[in-house]
């Protein structure tokens, strides 16, 4: 079964704090007639820091959809190549040793995909398969984690190597006016995170069983508006809602594999705002210490999109108090609206094959 090992994550350095933003939305828009409703969706988020890769002032310029996209490239290929290092050393795999590279982002277009750039410039095989991931948008972390299970059970030997590049700050539309876009001025922020998913051995998360869930009738309550000066975010008012539909889909999965949601150890879900957490502890009757690495993302990076599990995760591997067999969830929610869901339990080692008990044997 195919292991998810420990992500790599980076942040920019330019910070901007949960004041610098009240501050902002206060001068920029003092006439809107519900800022008040504004300034205070703003302070329920949690978020008290992100990260973003211009300093603030540039940020809320817009030199045009071109310039941007330009700017996303050149800040990918600049960021990325050391967080896969990173992972690939977490993994204790080389360039050569992946066969897939799965790439994640929903903030700026390329094409080729930036999966090409790496296979040309980081040392990979020119037979490594490439699948970019782009319209599923915060849900695209935990859709390429399953497609990395997905392609390591076809491939058992196979490896997988995923990498996310989110940066939000470079969606900004000064003329968006909407509460759901000026709340999401103050709720995203930009990272970069990247793992391997090994088909044979490694230490984390072995995942045996994924799914996806879309809720009906719901494709324009998360959406981009792309108009001459890029995407523009549209986020209905129903969203923050929508875990009274996705929780039952969530104990659904666990059920088909026999387990309890009550008796799993830990769990690591899109952050895209604290509701989010808030409900899926009363619909999965689940107490709030078993949400704290999402929160935690969202409160120190904000909701830094298809990057949110990955960071999480990271932190679950920090803490290291995960023990050996532990089952978990991972999950990632975004338009459609849709939830990407993995399911498994946690290996601290790599296991001992058949194969290399007989060879110690025969040594022995």
């Amino acid at each position: 079964m195919a292991t998810l090992c420990r992500p790599s994550v980076a942040v920019p350095d330019h910070v901007i704090t949960m004041e610098q933003t009240l501050a902002l939305a206060r001068e920029t828009h003092a006439d809107h007639p519900q800022r008040d409703l504004v300034l205070r969706l703003i302070e329920n988020t949690g978020v008290r820091t992100r990260h973003i890769v211009q300093p603030i002032e540039d940020t809320l310029r817009h030199p045009g959809f071109e310039i941007r996209n330009q700017l996303y490239e050149a800040e990918a290929k600049a960021r990325v190549p050391g967080v896969v290092r990173q992972a690939l050393a977490h993994a204790e795999v080389e360039p050569g040793d992946i066969d897939l590279i799965v790439y994640v982002s929903c903030t700026g277009f390329m094409m080729p995909s930036l999966t090409a750039w790496l296979i040309n410039t980081m040392g990979f095989r020119s037979e490594t398969r490439q699948l970019p991931i782009a319209q599923l948008g915060c849900a695209g972390g935990g859709a390429a984690i399953n497609r990395a299970h997905d392609f390591c059970t076809a491939y058992p030997q196979a490896n997988v190597l995923i990498v996310s590049c989110e940066f939000c700050s470079l969606c900004y539309q000064p003329t968006d006016l909407g509460v759901g876009s000026l709340l999401s001025n103050g709720l995203f922020g930009d990272a970069i995170s990247s793992a391997v998913v090994r088909g044979q051995g490694g230490v984390g998360m072995r995942i045996e069983r994924n799914g996806s869930h879309l809720v009906p009738n719901t494709e324009d309550w998360i959406s981009y508006a792309v108009r001459d000066t890029g995407f523009h975010f549209l986020l209905d008012k129903r969203v923050p809602g929508t875990m009274e539909m996705l929780a039952p889909a969530l104990k659904s999965l666990v059920a088909q594999h026999s387990w309890e949601v009550a008796q799993m150890d830990f769990f690591i879900v899109h952050a895209g705002g604290p509701r989010i957490l808030d409900d899926l502890c009363h619909y999965l009757n689940l107490p709030p210490e078993m949400f704290r690495f999402s929160r935690a993302t969202l409160t120190e990076r904000g909701n830094i999109a298809s990057s949110v599990v990955f960071d999480a995760l990271a932190r679950l591997f920090e803490e290291g108090t995960v023990e050996n067999g532990a089952g978990g969830l991972i999950a990632g929610f975004g338009p459609g609206i849709t939830a990407e869901t993995a399911i498994g339990r946690w290996v601290r080692a790599t296991p001992v094959t058949a194969h290399a008990v007989e060879a110690a044997v025969s040594v022995g």
